[in-house]
């Protein structure tokens, strides 16, 4: 009997903040002057809610706090700093999300809630996210 290992699967993710891109597009700011980051380790994380910025992201996209949440993780609980929003693109699709700041000693860490806005699952054999089966791989929503 084989055994399957979970796999890493890494991502692209380009990071923006999301006021930037409101005054951008209203032209108040040069679309050069907008704060964004491409990351291209970050790592998919199933077990996470959300999308995980380290902290040294958060200060470099100017993200303003909005509140703290209580939170797990395989140390106990604790509560964790949120920040927002941002636009979060992978592979093409995007979705405003808010973020939890982590310690700088770990990688952006792509959780559920993004992974459902962008309609992605996870291919653990191919290493790589694909377009959900249950929309026939295109980008959708269950509206039901």
């Amino acid at each position: 009997m084989e055994t399957e290992t979970m796999a890493k699967v890494l991502v692209t993710a380009k990071i923006e903040n999301l006021g930037d891109l409101y005054k951008a597009k209203l032209g108040l700011l040069p679309d050069d002057e907008v704060r964004r980051i491409e990351i291209s380790d970050a790592l998919v994380d199933t077990g996470a809610t959300t999308l995980l910025l380290p902290r040294r992201i958060v200060a470099a996209l100017g993200l303003e706090s909005t509140s703290t949440r209580h939170s797990r993780g395989l140390g106990g609980e604790f509560l964790l700093p949120m920040y927002g929003p941002v636009r979060l693109t992978i592979q093409g699709r995007h979705c405003p999300v808010d973020v939890g700041e982590i310690d700088d000693e770990y990688p952006v860490l792509v959780g559920q809630i993004p992974l459902e806005a962008l309609d992605w699952v996870v291919d653990t054999k191919g290493r790589r996210l694909i377009g959900n089966p249950d929309h026939h791989g295109e980008w959708g929503l269950d509206v039901f």
